[in-house]
């Protein structure tokens, strides 16, 4: 399964660093294990169908418990029968210099 979570917490940050809540969103799916790829208006990981879900909830409260008064996360999930769905190098592996 793969999937992308974009975090949009409020305030987007703190005043010593602008970007500390999603930064910590970002740790989160570090921690994980799990295969990642930073982009500019979202994070995309790939796991077994738990956990994705999984990871996609603790993102999100990983927002609210860095000091983010609120969080609205947007997300994308792709899977398929037998879990077999695409990978995130499937996907855009042929895009990279």
């Amino acid at each position: 399964m793969i999937a992308e979570i974009q975090v949009l917490p409020r305030p987007v940050g703190t005043p010593d660093d602008r970007y500390a809540h999603v930064d910590a969103a970002i740790a989160a799916i570090a921690q994980s294990g799990l295969t990642y790829e930073v982009g500019g208006m979202g994070t995309t990981f790939e796991g077994s169908p738990n956990e994705v879900w999984a990871l996609l909830r603790a993102v999100h409260e990983a927002t609210i418990a860095s000091g983010a008064e609120g969080c609205l996360s947007v997300i994308k999930v792709s899977g398929a029968a037998g879990d077999t769905g695409p990978a995130i190098q499937d996907l855009v592996g042929k895009h990279r210099p």
